[in-house]
């Protein structure tokens, strides 16, 4: 009587769930553990990642900057060179601290602490899973968005209020990223296989205007930048820096909504069909 008892008990709670077997709403139980894990052992990998931006600026803006001069901006306007990279930076700082939280640290996690799985023997679904994982992602983006824009108010990059709007559109990228890393995690096996995360990373951070205007390339070579999702975030955040908006900010803001819906929706079906089964 008590089984029956306890088998009715799960499959009420099973049917109270909104999305199923899928979402228990409990994915701050993942947020909890992986805060703890953070604070005990990863928090010098996090301060690190923040300093490899402050020095690109430093180096590129400041230094290089000397020689290069004042450059054209958004909406035509004449700004420095330091100005011109440094939401670039931002941007690509975002897209670096979400894509290592969502590709090596999950890869770790999946394929020897085999922590998902003891995750979803419990009560947690995949889709719980998955958000604590990209909170976790977005957390450590949004410290970066914050400490940057932070140095650029002292460096006197910032000019206008609205430049303050690239906090959160640094979050929106890095949930984009996120989104994604940890789907396309789900399908390496081995370390030799993650070297491809860098071998696509490293030419978005060349080649997505990031230190140059997409002028200075071929037309073919432009359609191909701009259908980079960083080309996007680079684009986006230094329309907002200079409060220049235009309705290609609309675009990049929809890149990044369509890129997070369609990341959420592979990487809730990759832990569905690897631990589900």
């Amino acid at each position: 009587m008590t089984v029956l008892t306890q088998g009715h008990a799960v499959t009420d709670e099973a049917r109270n769930r909104r999305f199923g077997p899928l979402y228990s709403r409990n994915a701050r139980a993942v947020i909890g553990r992986g805060l703890m894990a953070t604070k005990s052992s990863n928090w010098m990998v996090m301060l690190s990642g923040f300093f490899e931006p402050v020095l690109f600026l430093i180096s590129m803006g400041v230094g290089m900057g000397a020689v290069v001069g004042s450059v054209a901006g958004p909406g035509g306007q004449e700004i420095s060179y330091a100005a011109y990279i440094a939401p670039a930076l931002l941007a690509v700082s975002a897209m670096n601290g979400a894509v290592y939280d969502s590709t090596w640290n999950v890869f770790f996690k999946m394929n020897f602490a085999k922590l998902y799985q003891g995750m979803l023997y419990t009560s947690l679904g995949p889709m719980d899973v998955a958000i604590g994982e990209i909170f976790l992602a977005l957390l450590r983006g949004l410290l970066y968005a914050t400490g940057f824009t932070a140095v650029m108010g002292l460096m006197g990059l910032i000019t206008t209020p609205w430049a303050l709007l690239m906090i959160p559109a640094s979050v929106l990228i890095a949930f984009g990223f996120a989104s994604f890393g940890m789907g396309i995690t789900s399908f390496m096996k081995t370390f030799q296989q993650m070297d491809w995360v860098n071998f696509i990373m490293l030419p978005m951070f060349l080649f997505s205007a990031t230190f140059y205007p997409l002028s200075v390339y071929p037309e073919y070579i432009q359609w191909l930048i701009q259908a980079m999702p960083l080309w996007h975030g680079v684009e986006l955040l230094r329309q907002i820096s200079a409060a220049s908006f235009t309705p290609a900010t609309a675009v990049h803001v929809g890149y990044y909504l369509v890129m997070i819906v369609l990341g959420l929706m592979l990487t809730t079906g990759r832990l569905r069909s690897l631990f589900l089964k």
